[in-house]
């Protein structure tokens, strides 16, 4: 029986990916270099550990650059992209639902606390999650499972009575490797990426109510 729900966060609830991407990507054309979506994608749900831009722009060159500059107007650009973003189609409602079926809500994100819940705050979405753990409460983040094993045990449920909600092949993997059901919801930076074990993917959450996602989910998995 399900009884959790643990949601990721950049991608999945709030699309920071693809402004961060194309914000990256801008930065990258300024110095007449691409940063291609498979370079780009090994970063994706996790930390800087695995690729780091702005060292790796500097290798492409192979010469030095203004990094700071580099990095002001970068952030420019992704202040600019995210002031016209929502939380994608369905997450709202999938809270509600979640709710009002009596699910406990948790969320495991590979970014800070801060980051997370100043968000969550700004788009009044904070007071649904009974749990969140981030990279401050893990040694490594995903595509480790700890996030979630830690998100878990804050919820006080075992494994197979929850389903992890992810945008990433890394936060799959770690959801996976937890031991959860997991569905996927790709953004249009990760649709792309090759995915390893899930057990559903969908589009967007308001492809279906969250009942008959977990339902399926579960079957299938």
């Amino acid at each position: 029986m399900i009884k959790a729900i643990v949601f990721d966060f950049d991608g999945l609830i709030i699309d920071t990916e693809t402004p961060e991407y194309e914000s990256f990507r801008a930065m990258y054309a300024d110095y007449g270099m691409e940063l291609t979506l498979d370079v780009w994608g090994q970063c994706v749900g996790t930390d800087g550990s695995l690729f780091e831009p702005y060292t790796h722009l500097e290798q492409c060159l192979g010469s030095p650059y203004d990094r700071e500059a580099a990095r002001s107007l970068r952030r420019l650009r992704y202040a600019e992209r995210m002031r016209e973003v929502q939380p994608r189609p369905g997450v709202t409602d999938y809270l509600k639902e979640a709710q009002t079926l009596g699910l406990q809500i948790g969320l495991a994100s590979s970014s800070s606390q801060a980051w997370v819940t100043g968000y969550l705050k700004q788009y009044g979405l904070l007071d649904y999650f009974k749990c969140i753990r981030t990279k401050e409460h893990v040694a490594k983040v995903k595509p480790d499972p700890a996030l979630y094993i830690q998100a878990l045990s804050c919820l006080g449920v075992q494994p197979e009575e929850a389903v992890a909600f992810e945008d990433s092949p890394n936060g799959s993997l770690a959801a996976k490797t937890a031991g959860m059901y997991c569905v996927i919801v790709p953004n249009d930076v990760t649709a792309t990426l090759v995915f390893g074990e899930h057990d559903l993917r969908l589009s967007a959450m308001s492809d279906m109510p969250l009942s008959e996602t977990i339902a399926k989910a579960a079957r299938l998995g």
